[in-house]
């Protein structure tokens, strides 16, 4: 992130601390310190008594330098929580009210800055997480989402937004970051230009994104996000929070409407405004000519395009890394020639560049997170810790994990779950394979803690869809319905993936089992 923006928001943060320092001595309420400290990459936890700070990652790029700060103020603020976000960004929890704006303070010196990073304001950019490293990508797309995550910084201060504004940038049909559904998606195409998708996203109200703009050059994406800026601050409703994001102008001004105004923005930016990139800029920096050595075979360790070099991936049990596996990567990478962390939209994080004697290391390292394909599965921060959280997502997880991991099933018996607290879909959940989400239910012994269940979402490109709420299973009783499906396939001696094809109404039956 540019130094520019340190000069540009540290004297806001005079402001910031006044802020903390009413809501700690109970001056102001809850929703009062949310709607200013959001914007600074901030909330209270759930009892106001402990504070989360979100710092910003473009692209999920985390380098050497800044893994070290966070390992630092860990072990100098004693912070024992550490998530890494579904939107590529880290958060750092249980902090103290005295610790944090010095925190923010040194973040931002350190360049990684965190004003926007809540609030009403255009959030983290997210990018294909193995961009640039990936076999069979169309091409390198993080140099876009950095440029992108530094303009977007000029909007914070500036523009009034309705309300959150999400951009990514895919460079495969994976489609991780839901470039199709976000606020504003750049995909990545063969010929080296870009299909521009817009107005959708997950949560209430779920919505496919449409398609803006076809074969955009690279160096015009800014002409472009200027104009879905203006489009929303134009058409986006200031009154009514809850229908405040960019797919309810599908609503309002109906698809082809959007379109047309859109369409329209996008003309007078391209003839106000001088916005075009700098490619050779953009790519100065050229790629390492890193030496191999060795090779490996494992489930984690993936083949990079570059001949001879490897990305390793860690998932940590719930996207929460210990500080000291943070503080054995680090120590490890060090010395590593162009390496580097890039954080996923699963909560992972894939550890890329490694030659073939490097990633035995890492492989060795990250031993405490993910042995299969479930326990890759994701889930939000949970209601513990968030303010508006429903469900315990993160203890759901782990509960499931430790049950399952009795069971001793083969990799992809169980698919991997995304599991969201709140109908936000932090985690994604109407997108995943089964996405629960936080809810109560009535039982005869009162109202208890509960999932709904979302079956066959899907994020990939040319095959997205939105799985809608089904039953309500209580939190307690998903471990066992886990175990009892994983069961029923691993007798059958396959996976998840085949055996679901044939089998929806014995699935519906197990959930029907369930619910009552």
């Amino acid at each position: 992130m540019s130094k520019k923006w340190l000069e540009e928001f540290l004297p806001d943060l005079e402001e910031f601390r006044k802020n903390l320092k009413a809501f700690d001595e109970g001056e102001v309420t809850v929703a009062q310190y949310k709607g200013m400290s959001g914007g600074f990459g901030s909330y209270a936890q759930r009892g106001g008594k402990c504070h989360m700070l979100r710092l910003r990652l473009p692209g999920g790029v985390l380098s050497k330098e800044h893994l070290r700060f966070i390992v630092n103020s860990c072990e100098k603020y004693q912070i024992d929580l550490v998530k890494l976000t579904t939107c590529q960004s880290v958060q750092l929890h249980n902090l103290k009210a005295e610790d944090l704006s010095q925190l923010i303070e040194e973040a931002w010196k350190e360049g990684m800055i965190s004003r926007g990073g809540g609030g009403d304001f255009p959030r983290n950019v997210m990018a294909s997480p193995l961009s640039g490293v990936r076999k069979g990508e169309t091409f390198d797309v993080i140099p876009y989402a950095k440029a992108a995550g530094d303009y977007l910084m000029h909007f914070i201060k500036a523009v009034k937004f309705p309300r959150k504004l999400k951009c990514c940038f895919s460079n495969c049909e994976e489609n991780e970051v839901h470039a199709t559904f976000r606020d504003l998606g750049f995909v990545a195409k063969e010929n080296h230009k870009f299909d521009v998708y817009g107005a959708g996203g997950l949560g209430n109200n779920p919505s496919l994104g449409i398609l803006l703009a076809e074969d955009v050059e690279p160096e015009k994406i800014l002409y472009y996000i200027k104009a879905m800026v203006n489009t929303f601050v134009t058409f986006g409703n200031y009154e009514n929070r809850g229908r405040s994001r960019t797919r309810y102008l599908k609503e309002t001004l109906g698809e082809d409407g959007l379109k047309k105004e859109y369409t329209k923005m996008l003309e007078k930016v391209i003839q106000e405004e001088e916005l075009d990139l700098d490619i050779k800029e953009l790519w100065a920096e050229g790629n390492s000519t890193k030496e191999t050595q060795g090779s490996i075979t494992h489930r984690r360790a993936i083949e990079q395009k570059q001949p001879g070099l490897y990305a390793v991936y860690y998932h940590p049990i719930a996207g929460e890394p210990s500080v000291e596996s943070l503080k054995k990567i680090l120590e490890a990478i060090e010395p590593m020639e162009a390496v580097e962390l890039r954080v996923t939209p699963d909560s992972g994080v894939y550890i890329i560049n490694l030659n073939g004697k490097e990633a035995e290391q890492m492989i060795e390292l990250t031993k405490d997170g993910s042995e299969n394909l479930f326990e890759e599965s994701t889930c939000c921060v949970g209601a513990s810790t968030c303010q508006v959280g429903l469900g315990d997502s993160p203890l759901l997880l782990k509960q499931c994990v430790e049950r399952v991991r009795k069971e001793k099933f083969k990799n992809g018996v169980l698919p991997r779950i995304c599991i969201s607290g709140c109908p936000s879909s932090c985690a994604a959940h109407q997108v995943g394979t089964l996405g629960f989400r936080g809810a109560m239910k009535q039982t005869p012994e009162g109202p208890q803690k509960a999932f709904a269940i979302f079956v066959d979402g899907n994020q990939k490109r040319g095959k997205e869809y939105l799985a809608e709420a089904g039953q309500i299973i209580v939190a307690e009783k998903i471990p066992e319905f886990l175990v009892e499906l994983g069961n029923i396939i691993a007798k059958e001696n396959t996976t998840y993936k085949l055996w679901i094809e044939n089998h929806r109404n014995e699935l519906q039956e197990l959930i029907d089992k369930y619910a009552k």
